[in-house]
C-alpha cells in the first residue's frame, strides 16, 4: 500500500533539486563572470596549498638583469655592446638557444656613432653598438621579443615581425576567429629585426583581477598569425617547423608541435601550472655572464631566457603563488610545461563536466539532508565542502584538469540552506500543532524550550528545587498619582520592566508573572540550572545596579524615582500546569512561593533592598557580602528561618565594611543578651548612619531592658 503523503514529500524534494541545479546551471551559463574573481581566489589558495615545485624539465635558465647586475653595469638601458658580449658568452658556453623577454624599440643613445652623430662629428670607422649587436644576434641562437598594442592609439605603429614559423590550422570554421587580435607593435628597430632569425611576442595578459593564470601562445595580426616568445623558442631548439592549430566547435583546442600536443582554451591561451614562487628556476646574474664568471655546465644545452628581477624595471607580474613575480619566468613556466607536458586544461566539455557535479551534488545532499538528523547537518556540510574541495584539487594538479571550484562549493551551501528551510516549511504544520497544544497551557519560553525536544516529559507535574524571586516597588501608589496620564506611566513602567525582566532571563530565569509593579519569578523548572541560586541572587544584585542607572535617567526627566525590595528563598515546590481548563500557565505553587513573597514583603519593615533566606544562602558556591537581617517565624510556620541581606557591591566601600564589622559586633552580642552592651552601639550606628534596621534592634533592646524580659533573642518572633 503507497503512503501517498511520502510521496508527495518525496515528489517535493526531487522537485526542488531540479529547480535548485537548474538555477545554479543558468547562473554558471550566463553569469559566469560574476563569481569568476572567487573561483580564480580559490584556485589561487589550492596552488598555495599544493606548494612550490621543482622545475620537471630542467631546461630552462634565467639571465637575470637584477640589481647586482645594474649596480655593476650601470642603469638601464645598457649599451647594445653589453648586451651583445653576453649573448656571444652565452654561446660560446654551448647555450642551446636565447630568448630575450625584451624589445629595443630605440636606437642606442650611448653607441659611439650616435654621440659623434649628434655633435656633428665626422663618424668614420666609429663603432656602431645597434650594428654590432644586430650582427651578434644574427649569429648566435637569439630569439627576439616584442609586444602587441590591443587598444588602438594615436600614434600606434602598424608594422609586421617576421616570422618563421608555419602555422596549419584544422576544422576551423570559415569566417570565425577566436585568437587575441593584435592593434599594433612595439618592434625591435629594423637593424635588428631584420638580422634576427625569428622573434616571439611576449605579452603576459592577466585577469580581471589582476593575475597572470594563462599566457597566450598565438596572436592574429593583419591576418596572420604570430607565436610567443616561449613557444617559438622551444619550437626553434626542438627544430619543428611547422605548428598545427587544432579547432573545434568551441575554439581552439589544442596546438600541436611534432608529438607535443599542448592544451588550450578557445582562445590559444595556456593555462600556467606555475611550478612556485620567484626564482624557482635557476637564475644567473646578467653581470656574471658578461664578466665569465659562471659554471659552464648550468647553461650547456639550455633554454636562456634573458629578462629582469629588479623592480626598477617594472617587468613584474602577480600570480597565484605571489603578488610580485618576474615577467620572463612567467615565460620560463610555459616553456617548462609544455617540455614535461604537464599542462593545466579546460576542455571544451569542461561546462557540461561543471553542470553534471552541480546535478549530482544537489541531489545527493537533499537526498542526504532528508535522511539525517538535523543535529549531524553541521558535520555533513563542512565534511562535503573538503570532500568536494579535496576532489578538485587532486583532479587540477594529478590530472591537469581545471574545473570550477567556486560553483560546486555554492551549490553545496546552497542546497543545503533550501533543503533545510525545505524540511522547515514541511515541518511547520507539525510544529503549529504543538505550539497550538501549549501555547495556552505554559509560558513562550518554556514552550520555545519544549519545541527543541516535543518528545520531553518536562511538563508533567512534579516536585521540584526551585529558588523563587519576588520584586516590588515600594511607593508605586505615589508615582502613579504623580504620573497622572495612563501612557505615561505604562511608558515608564515599561522602561523599568524591561531592563529587570532581561536581567532574569539572561541569567536563565523565568519571569512567571507580572503582578502590578511586582515581579514573580524562578529557577531551575522545568529545566535543570545549575547553580540556580547563584543565578537568583546575581540577577538580584545586577537588578539594583542597573536601577541605579535608570534613576539618574528619571532624575534628568523629572520623573519620579524607584526604589524597590527583593526577597529570594530556595526549596522544594510543585510545579506543573496550573489554571483552568481553556487557560492555564506553567508555574509554581507551595510553601517556597508564599515565603519568597513575604520575604520579599519583609524588605519594606527593615528597610532593605535585596534579603534572602538561610536556605538560599547555605547552597550559594559563589562569594558575596551578606548582613544578617533578623531569625523569624512567618505567619503559618511553625518554624523560624534565618532572614540575611545581600549587599549591592555598589555600596562595598571602605567605611560601610568597618560599619558591618560593628554591626556584626552588636548582633553577637545582642544573640549572647548582651543587650546593654548592643543597645550602646546600635545606638552609635543608628546616630551616624539612621537606618531602619538599625532602628529595629536599638527598640528591641530597650524594649527589653525596660520589661527585664530576658527570654532567648534567636527565639524572638517580631512578626
Amino acid at each position: 500500500m503507497f503512503n501517498i503523503d511520502k510521496l508527495k514529500k518525496d515528489f517535493i524534494y526531487i522537485l526542488s533539486s531540479i529547480i535548485i541545479a537548474s538555477l545554479i546551471s543558468l547562473i554558471y551559463i550566463f553569469a559566469y563572470e560574476l563569481p569568476s574573481s572567487i573561483d580564480n581566489r580559490l584556485k589561487n589558495y589550492m596552488f598555495n596549498i599544493r606548494g612550490e615545485v621543482a622545475p620537471k624539465s630542467n631546461s630552462v635558465v634565467i639571465i637575470d638583469i637584477d640589481e647586482k647586475s645594474l649596480q655593476s653595469l650601470g642603469q638601464w638601458p645598457w649599451s647594445r655592446d653589453i648586451l651583445a658580449k653576453i649573448l656571444r658568452n652565452l654561446t660560446n658556453s654551448n647555450i642551446a638557444i636565447i630568448g630575450l623577454d625584451i624589445v629595443f624599440a630605440e636606437e642606442d643613445r650611448t653607441s659611439p656613432h650616435k654621440v659623434f652623430e649628434k655633435l656633428n662629428i665626422e663618424k668614420e670607422n666609429v663603432p656602431n653598438y645597434d650594428f654590432e649587436f644586430a650582427q651578434t644576434v644574427a649569429s648566435t641562437p637569439t630569439i627576439l621579443g616584442y609586444q602587441f598594442e590591443f587598444q588602438e592609439k594615436k600614434h600606434i605603429n602598424k608594422e609586421s615581425p617576421s616570422i618563421q614559423t608555419i602555422f596549419i590550422e584544422k576544422n576551423k570554421k570559415l569566417g570565425e576567429s577566436y585568437l587575441l587580435e593584435g592593434k599594433g607593435t612595439i618592434l625591435n628597430i629594423p637593424v635588428i629585426q631584420d638580422n634576427s632569425y625569428s622573434s616571439g611576442f611576449f605579452n603576459n595578459i592577466p585577469d580581471e583581477s589582476g593575475i597572470v593564470r594563462s599566457v597566450p601562445l598565438i596572436i592574429s595580426y593583419d591576418d596572420e598569425i604570430y607565436p610567443s616568445l616561449a613557444l617559438e623558442t622551444l619550437r626553434i631548439a626542438l627544430g619543428i617547423k611547422r605548428i598545427t592549430i587544432n579547432y573545434d566547435e568551441n575554439g581552439v583546442k589544442s596546438l600541436q608541435l611534432s608529438d607535443y600536443i599542448i592544451p588550450t582554451d578557445r582562445y590559444g591561451r595556456l593555462i600556467i601550472n606555475f611550478r612556485g614562487k620567484e626564482k624557482t628556476f635557476k637564475y644567473i646574474s646578467a653581470v656574471d655572464i658578461y664578466n665569465n664568471d659562471f659554471k659552464k655546465e648550468d647553461i650547456k644545452d639550455k633554454i636562456a631566457l634573458i629578462g629582469t628581477s629588479a623592480a626598477a624595471l617594472m617587468d613584474l607580474r602577480a600570480t597565484p603563488f605571489e603578488s610580485i613575480f618576474p615577467g620572463v619566468e612567467v615565460h620560463a613556466n610555459a616553456i617548462d610545461n609544455i617540455i614535461a607536458k604537464d599542462f593545466l586544461y579546460e576542455p571544451s566539455w569542461v561546462d557540461g563536466a561543471n553542470i553534471f557535479i552541480i546535478f549530482l551534488l544537489v541531489f545527493s545532499i537533499v537526498y542526504l539532508i532528508k535522511k539525517i538528523h538535523l543535529v549531524f547537518i553541521p558535520i555533513l556540510i563542512p565534511s562535503l565542502l573538503y570532500f568536494t574541495s579535496y576532489l578538485i584539487y587532486y583532479t587540477l594538479f594529478n590530472y591537469g584538469l581545471v574545473l570550477n571550484i567556486f560553483f560546486p562549493l555554492m551549490t553545496i551551501i546552497l542546497s543545503a540552506i533550501i533543503t533545510i528551510m525545505l524540511q522547515y516549511f514541511y515541518e511547520i504544520k507539525k510544529k503549529d500543532e504543538i505550539k497550538n497544544k501549549f501555547a495556552s497551557k505554559v509560558s513562550k519560553d518554556v514552550m520555545e524550550q519544549l519545541l527543541k525536544d516535543v518528545n520531553n516529559n518536562q511538563l508533567q507535574a512534579q516536585n521540584k528545587e526551585i529558588t523563587v524571586f519576588f520584586s516590588d516597588i515600594r511607593g508605586f501608589t505615589k508615582i502613579s498619582e504623580d504620573i497622572k496620564q495612563p501612557d505615561l506611566l505604562v511608558k515608564y513602567i515599561n522602561k523599568y520592566m524591561t531592563p529587570m525582566s532581561e536581567i532574569i532571563t539572561k541569567n536563565k530565569g523565568t519571569v512567571d508573572k507580572y503582578i502590578g509593579d511586582a515581579i514573580m519569578a524562578y529557577w531551575n523548572a522545568p529545566f535543570d540550572i545549575q547553580n540556580h541560586e547563584d543565578k537568583a541572587v546575581k540577577s538580584a544584585l545586577e537588578q539594583l545596579r542597573e536601577l541605579n542607572k535608570l534613576n539618574i535617567s528619571f532624575k534628568k526627566n523629572n520623573q519620579p524615582l524607584i526604589d524597590i525590595g527583593i526577597g529570594i528563598t530556595t526549596g522544594i515546590a510543585t510545579v506543573g500546569e496550573i489554571g483552568s481548563i481553556g487557560r492555564s500557565d506553567y508555574t509554581v505553587i507551595g510553601d517556597t512561593i508564599n515565603i519568597g513573597s513575604r520575604v520579599e514583603s519583609l524588605c519594606k519593615f527593615y528597610g532593605l533592598q535585596l534579603i534572602i533566606t538561610n536556605f538560599t544562602k547555605d547552597r550559594l558556591q559563589d562569594t558575596y557580602t551578606f548582613r544578617y537581617v533578623d531569625y523569624v517565624k512567618l505567619k503559618g510556620k511553625d518554624e523560624a528561618i534565618e532572614l540575611w541581606e545581600v549587599i549591592n557591591t555598589n555600596n562595598n566601600t571602605n567605611n560601610f565594611k568597618k560599619e558591618l564589622e560593628i554591626y556584626n559586633k552588636a548582633i553577637k552580642l545582642y544573640k549572647e543578651e548582651k543587650l546593654e552592651d548592643a543597645k550602646q552601639i546600635f545606638e552609635k550606628l543608628n546616630k551616624e548612619k539612621p537606618s531602619k534596621i538599625y532602628k529595629i534592634y536599638l527598640t528591641r533592646c530597650e524594649e527589653y531592658l525596660s520589661n527585664n524580659n530576658y527570654k532567648k533573642i534567636y527565639k524572638h518572633n517580631n512578626k
